[in-house]
Formats: C-alpha cells, structure tokens, sequence
C-alpha cells in the first residue's frame, strides 16, 4: 500500500500539517504571553521600575 505516490503524498501533507498546528500551538501561547507581559511592563511606573531594579536579588 506505501507504493502507491498518492497514498504517499497524502501521507506526507498529513504529517507536515500536523507538525505545523503543533509548532503553532506552542508559539501562539508563547507570544500572547510576552506580549501580555510586556503590557504589563509598560503600564508599570518608571520609579516602580527602579525599585523593582534595587530590590532584586533582595528577601523580604
């Protein structure tokens, strides 16, 4: 039945479709974190973001 070249070819375009959504389900996440992170950065104080800077590596 794998001599067949369509039979291959569908094969093929199905692993590679698979491979691609399961990049995407991981990139996608990724991304929608940073940026989310990021906006939360920016909406921060700049003298927030000093204190943040002097205090790290710091306990409680």
């Amino acid at each position: 039945m794998s001599g067949n070249p369509f039979y291959s070819f569908a094969l093929l375009v199905l692993a590679l479709v698979f491979f691609a959504v399961l990049a995407l389900d991981i990139a996608i996440p990724a991304l929608v974190l940073s940026l989310m992170a990021l906006v939360r950065w920016s909406m921060l104080p700049a003298d927030d973001r000093a204190m943040n800077r002097a205090m790290k590596g710091r306990t409680a």
